[in-house]
């Protein structure tokens, strides 16, 4: 996948750099830090809304992939601006089996430049670009995946870890 492709690209984090610590809430109310993930990949994945035919299908992308991330020292943290019981009806729905982290301030997004200007049928609004962050066990940002395809999205992150050397 491409490092960095997108038009709004300026906020975004570059591979490199430190990840930028983050305090939020799950869909069951727990707080994760970055900082607790430290000796881990974190595979740090922002997406624009719960429940949605894309999103939907990223994330079960992920959960069907869990013994693959597992085996290579992974784990997946999705972001939103969603609230946590948005969080916690779409993780049911789903049996989604990783955190889904509620960002409804867009503090985080915004931090990892994600909150950008989009358009849509000549409107044009603020929203989350979907972008995933691979995230080292130093906690530096490795590789930036941007213009994501979901259908294939868990594979492409596999395979990501993998050229890593994750293990």
């Amino acid at each position: 996948m491409a490092t960095s492709n997108t038009d709004n690209n300026a906020g975004l984090i570059e591979p490199g750099k430190p990840a930028p610590a983050f305090n939020l809430a799950d869909q069951n109310g727990n707080k994760h830090r970055l900082s607790q993930y430290k000796g881990k990949w974190v595979v740090l994945y922002f997406y624009p809304k719960d429940d949605t035919p894309g999103c939907t299908t990223q994330a079960c992308g992920f959960r069907d992939a869990e013994q693959q991330l597992i085996q290579r020292g992974a784990v997946v943290l999705g972001i939103s601006p969603d609230d946590e019981k948005s969080k916690a009806r779409f993780a049911g729905k789903y049996s989604l089996n990783f955190p889904i982290l509620s960002d409804p301030g867009e503090k985080v997004c915004r931090t990892y430049g994600v909150w950008q200007q989009k358009s849509m049928y000549g409107k044009t609004y603020m929203g989350v670009a979907r972008t995933t962050y691979l995230i080292d066990p130093a906690g530096k940002v490795r590789q930036r995946m941007d213009k994501v395809k979901v259908n294939d999205h868990a594979q492409a992150v596999i395979d990501a870890l993998d050229s890593q050397g994750a293990e």
